[in-house]
């Protein structure tokens, strides 16, 4: 799915989409596009075909299981940004920010279906790792607030809504949590059946 809209018109969502229920956050995020600003000449855009949700402190696959600690700190808002880490010491992976300010939570973005600026690399957004790759989107972004462009414009990141209709949805386990016992079996993963840039589960 392309879209009609330009970048320029293009605006973030508001802290308000954030600000609800970690599950409600990650099953509207399906459809919404990513924008990129890389440079004055370069902006990408990729639609979100996956996600997984984390549930703060009461979820044993979460990063805030254990309380603010110094990297979990900012899962506990306030909401509407961005938190990135290191997987294997060299793969980023982002993850959105939600809930009140104070409660936990985070969206993970799995997987997003490359829509422009991405001619010399049509497939590389499948997984979190090759998302954040593809977007150039590393630790340096970590806290970015994803409901404010940057007045320069030289080097932005956020979500919007360019009015496309919602995507059809189906709910899964998440993936490579095993270790969270019976939170590994929980349905907390969301994806667009049929989409060739889902990842295999």
């Amino acid at each position: 799915m392309t879209t009609s809209r330009s970048p320029s018109s293009l605006s973030p969502l508001p802290r308000a989409f954030y600000q609800r229920p970690t599950t409600a956050v990650a099953h509207e995020l399906l459809g919404k596009l990513l924008v990129r600003r890389r440079g004055p000449r370069k902006i990408q855009l990729a639609r979100i075909v996956e996600v997984e949700a984390y549930l703060g402190e009461r979820d044993a696959a979460s990063h805030a299981r254990r309380g603010p600690t110094p990297r979990a700190t900012i899962m506990f808002g306030p909401p509407g940004f961005l938190y990135v880490y290191l997987i294997y010491g060299m793969h980023h992976c982002m993850n959105f920010v939600t809930e009140a300010n104070g409660t936990a939570g985070a969206v993970l973005i799995r997987a997003a279906t490359p829509i422009a600026g991405f001619a010399d690399r049509p497939r590389a957004l499948t997984g979190p790792g090759k998302l954040c790759a593809g977007l150039g989107i590393t630790r340096a972004d970590n806290g970015r607030d994803l409901t404010r462009r940057n007045p320069t414009r030289r080097n932005d990141f956020y979500v919007a809504d360019d009015g496309s209709p919602a995507p059809r949805r189906a709910a899964s386990a998440r993936i490579g949590v095993d270790y969270a016992g019976a939170w590994a079996a929980r349905k907390l993963r969301f994806y667009v059946p049929g989409s060739p840039d889902v990842c295999k589960a």
